[in-house]
């Protein structure tokens, strides 16, 4: 029997071209977390603060697992919507500088620019009120990729690491292959294997179901 008390709520929004997950995670005071805003359209932020106004939350942290263009085309749109300033890892100020010339490789319009006004350190931790976050630091996809770890309730915001049956790709700057897999078995593989996997794209997963069944990691 599960006895983890539920102390926060989340809600995912698949947002723009490159279908991303953005998240917004509650807790039971109503104040709330914007993790990779990545509304691109006028409908998409509309549907993004309707869901906060109808929930009567709080937005008190702009958060980004990395800065590849899919994740943080909303960036600028919470900062100013709700006087947010934006915490991202210091190695991903280059992937953010980047940006522009992603979004013209991929023929998709460029995000408006959004500095971070403080940068999050591996090993800290970040206190959504009394609800516990532990930042692990797993670069590979990206140079700074940071996962936000919820140990009480089994739970990590892991971005573009660790997806259902696949892991993300190494291929644009900043990728290394060994170094992802490196993070995925040294930060992700020695959690439970209940813990749930909230990734950028696509749908849930488990430690327990990727240590089976991931082709990349099982062998």
């Amino acid at each position: 029997m599960d006895n983890t008390k539920i102390k926060t709520d989340i809600a995912v929004f698949c947002f723009n071209p490159f279908q991303e997950n953005t998240y917004v995670i509650s807790d039971t005071n109503k104040d709330c977390w914007i993790i990779d805003p990545g509304c691109y359209t006028l409908q998409e932020q509309k549907k993004l603060i309707n869901h906060i106004e109808q929930n009567q939350l709080r937005p008190v942290r702009l958060l980004n697992t990395h800065c590849h263009l899919d994740h943080i085309y909303g960036n600028k749109f919470i900062a100013d919507e709700f006087h947010l300033e934006l915490g991202i890892h210091e190695k991903e100020i280059p992937v953010l500088q980047a940006a522009p010339m992603a979004a013209r490789m991929f023929g998709s319009k460029i995000p408006e620019p959004c500095e971070p006004a403080y940068f999050i350190k591996e090993g800290e931790q970040l206190l959504l009120n009394d609800v516990v976050f532990d930042i692990l630091f797993t670069p590979g996809h990206s140079p700074g990729s940071i996962c936000f770890l919820n140990r009480e309730e089994k739970y990590t915001i892991a971005g573009d690491v660790l997806f259902q049956g696949s892991i993300g790709r190494t291929d644009l700057p900043g990728g290394d292959y060994d170094t992802l897999i490196k993070s995925i078995r040294t930060q992700l593989f020695i959690l439970d294997d209940e813990m749930k996997i909230y990734n950028g794209h696509g749908p849930s997963t488990t430690i327990g179901e990727e240590k089976k069944f991931n082709p990349y990691l099982n062998n």
